[in-house]
């Protein structure tokens, strides 16, 4: 190894961009998938990435796996197997808390291992909420486990998440700039984390089967159910009361007025549907205008809209003689969704999004680190991880759930199902993976061609499968995947892994390197996540390895495994998606997360020196 680099031009630029992106993303003053256009627009500006390799990403495993699983993710939710899964769950426990908790976890580790974190997460949520209901488990009690398990069982094979996907890219990258003589690093098979990812899983499960419940209370996080929303609701939200019908009468200060505007009133109850021109519609548009003859349907205790109707000139109904369809509970009711870090809906305000023109959903309150907002909340920006309470129509609610924007975590009837394609669904998925685990084709062949078999026969429509797709994953990954190699090929990871190893002193054993490696990484993708860590930390690693004397296929392996080690931070999105419903406090995940985070960094360095 040479000794003594220069630091160069485009070093600077390559350090300076990587420092702007864990900026970026630490303080979210930019999207993450639009900081790191940035930084893929200056890599080709500069000229540091050529041409051929600028836009690599956008083709690369990394990116076409991520997109394929999520597709086969989307395919099997749309079967309804979650309500297959949520009963079987209940029926193996046999109503015993302690092995309803390993049971699920189990589940949700395994299918990890096959399936994006936030797509299993996004699958667990409303089959928690279903265990809790069922059972009276609070969410608080079920959730954390259950995320850790989904974690931890990432790690079984190379399409569980994006850092062990992206490892093979960089892999090769860094192959391209292996000083002469050093050994080529071969691309790691879907299944070469097995051994790794189910010692994970298993001492997760016995850790929280010995454990139990940690600090957590027993009341901790809702009970959600759309069958009996009014109690959960008032007692959380204040959201109380019955719907009623105003009619607008001829001399009533209404006349001529926007909905947005009357609800704003002070007093004024909420607005939930409109009759106007014959047409029937829930969650009118702010903009709509209120005339003689208008039918409001709206919810509040009987004293208040009865004063409000009183006062306003309206006319009050107790019965739903114009609107009763529409509030039938089969069809429309209340529920509660989380925002996920990769969410559209994230800065924007419900002003901005529409959510009724859009939707034909009325957002009720928001649910911000346990403070309920409910007033003013139409220009409040919306936050990653906010619980938001929404009145709807069934069928409104699963078609714009169908964008990923939001997690419904309460279960909800869903009229657009397909149970009849389930064995279909269960058949292409389990082709998919023995044809991955051949590896008679490359792992992306295998994944896509189980999304493509899922379209074909009918499980999705081409529609759905691009709504499954997270595109904001997509295009940070992809972009992202220019800067590794800039780190490698500019000789920025070089030049870190010298003055790192200078720091560190010389003579020092390897596994104390690889331990400051596994910490140093850990620590970084509880900032900016687990896909920026990736990208900075195995071209780091591999070089810290070269210059240490050490494997360098070992400490990149450690460095991807460790991008995933974060239960506590919200730059996880598993974490980000049930701390609101389940109510976790920051100490609270610190308190609980620790513990796991060192099981993980010890596991994970005796298991890397085992396997290489």
């Amino acid at each position: 190894m040479e000794t003594g680099l220069v630091l160069t031009q485009d070093m600077m630029i390559v350090l300076g961009l990587t420092g702007f992106i864990i900026g970026m993303l630490m303080f979210e003053r930019i999207r993450a998938d639009a900081a790191s256009l940035v930084v893929l627009v200056a890599l080709g500006l500069t000229g540091i990435v050529s041409e051929t390799d600028l836009f690599k990403g956008f083709a690369g495993n990394a990116v076409i796996s991520v997109m394929a699983s999520m597709i086969l993710s989307s395919s099997l939710d749309r079967t309804g197997a979650l309500n297959r899964l949520a009963g079987w769950l209940v029926r193996r426990s046999q109503g015993r808390e302690d092995r309803l908790l390993l049971i699920t976890s189990a589940a949700a580790g395994g299918m990890s291992g096959f399936m994006q974190n936030p797509a299993v997460t996004s699958l667990f949520l409303p089959v928690a909420s279903r265990l809790s209901s069922r059972t009276g488990l609070s969410l608080g009690q079920l959730l954390f486990p259950i995320a850790v398990a989904i974690i931890l069982g990432a790690q079984l094979t190379m399409a569980g998440n994006s850092p062990l996907m992206l490892l093979n890219d960089l892999l090769r990258s860094a192959n391209e700039n292996l000083p002469s003589g050093v050994a080529t690093l071969e691309n790691l098979p879907m299944f070469r984390p097995l051994p790794i990812g189910l010692l994970m899983l298993g001492l997760g499960l016995l850790y929280f089967r010995l454990r139990k419940y940690l600090w957590f209370s027993a009341d901790l996080g809702s009970n959600v159910s759309p069958n009996t929303p009014e109690h959960y609701f008032a007692n959380a939200y204040g959201i109380e009361g019955e719907v009623f019908e105003l009619t607008v009468s001829t001399g009533s200060p209404l006349v001529g007025m926007s909905i947005g505007d009357a609800e704003a009133e002070i007093g004024a109850p909420l607005f939930l549907a409109l009759y106007a021109g014959n047409e029937s519609r829930m969650a009118p548009p702010a903009d709509e205008r209120l005339w003689v003859g208008s039918v409001i349907g709206v919810m509040g205790t009987p004293e208040m809209v009865k004063a409000y109707a009183l006062n306003k000139q309206l006319k009050f109904s107790q019965r739903l003689r114009v609107l009763g369809d529409l509030f039938n509970p089969a069809h429309a009711g209340i529920s509660e969704a989380v925002i996920p870090t990769n969410s559209q809906f994230v800065g924007r305000t419900q002003a901005d999004l529409r959510l009724r023109k859009r939707f034909g959903i009325s957002l009720l309150a928001i649910n911000r680190d346990k403070k309920i907002l409910r007033k003013n909340i139409r220009n409040l920006p919306i936050r990653s991880g906010d619980i938001l309470v929404f009145h709807s129509r069934w069928n409104d609610l699963n078609q714009a759930h169908a964008d990923r924007d939001f997690v419904v975590i309460t279960d909800f009837p869903k009229d657009e199902q397909r149970p009849h394609k389930l064995r279909v669904a269960l058949g292409i998925f389990a082709a998919t993976m023995l044809l991955a685990l051949s590896s008679l084709v490359p792992l992306p062949v295998a994944l896509m061609t189980g999304a493509i078999a899922m379209v074909v026969s009918g499980v999705l429509n081409m529609d759905e499968a691009y709504s499954a797709v997270s595109w904001k994953t997509v295009f940070t990954m992809a972009c992202l995947i220019p800067l590794g190699i800039a780190m490698d090929s500019t000789g920025a990871a070089n030049w870190l892994a010298q003055n790192s190893i200078e720091r560190l002193g010389s003579g020092l054993p390897d596994w104390s390197i690889q331990l400051a490696v596994a910490l140093f990484t850990t620590s970084l993708a509880l900032v900016i996540g687990n896909v920026g860590a990736t990208v900075v930390m195995v071209p780091m690693a591999i070089n810290i390895a070269l210059a240490a004397d050490g494997n360098p296929m070992a400490y990149a392996f450690l460095a991807a495994l460790c991008a995933s080690n974060n239960f506590i931070s919200h730059s996880n999105p598993v974490i980000s998606m049930i701390a609101g419903p389940a109510g976790y406090t920051t100490r609270e995940l610190w308190r609980n997360g620790l513990p796991i985070t060192a099981l993980f960094i010890a596991i994970a360095l005796l298991s890397v020196n085992v396997m290489f």
